[in-house]
């Protein structure tokens, strides 16, 4: 990719590839669907009687321009304990302005969830291996979920949110 990235805007070759990316984007979590779409989010649940702090845990977006380097970044925010987890959302359609002129790339979505509090440190190692001049971060917080999951992805990142050592 050329440089500076705007977010990624999920649109298809048509009809078919338009229903392709929707169906993916069920997969999405639904707290993360109604933020998105501006809606209001659900009414809390019994998960919220969990313990769980609502925002605590976000999904990061990053655009990659190939599945090789979504899988390397992917790989080294897991070890790194920078995230709990990593899907990677496969060719999706990214049309954005570019030096005055609008460009289409085809892209690999990656979304990442984590801790709140690690977002900012995610961003700087991002920005630091990924070969875009200014690359794509966005996090949204997650309000709900299944609180296992939550707690889970709380339990994974916590010897880096425990940490005081300098993250790369």
């Amino acid at each position: 990719m050329r440089g500076v990235r705007a977010p990624a805007v999920l649109l298809g070759g048509g009809m078919p590839a338009l229903l392709s990316v929707a169906s993916r984007l069920l997969l999405l979590p639904r707290a993360l669907l109604s933020m998105a779409s501006g809606s209001p989010p659900p009414q809390p649940s019994a998960a919220s009687d969990s313990g769980y702090v609502p925002g605590s845990v976000s999904a990061a977006f990053v655009t990659c321009p190939n599945e090789k380097v979504a899988k390397e970044i992917a790989r080294a925010v897991v070890e790194k304990r920078l995230a709990a987890c990593v899907n990677l959302i496969p060719q999706i359609t990214s049309i954005y302005e570019w030096k005055g002129k609008i460009e289409e790339d085809s892209e690999v979505l990656m979304m990442i969830k984590t801790r709140s509090s690690l977002v900012p440190a995610l961003t700087d190692f991002v920005r630091s291996v990924h070969p875009y001049e200014v690359a794509e971060v966005i996090a949204l917080p997650v309000e709900q979920g299944n609180s296992p999951y939550l707690h889970w992805v709380h339990q994974v990142t916590e010897s880096v949110f425990n940490s005081n050592t300098a993250l790369p």
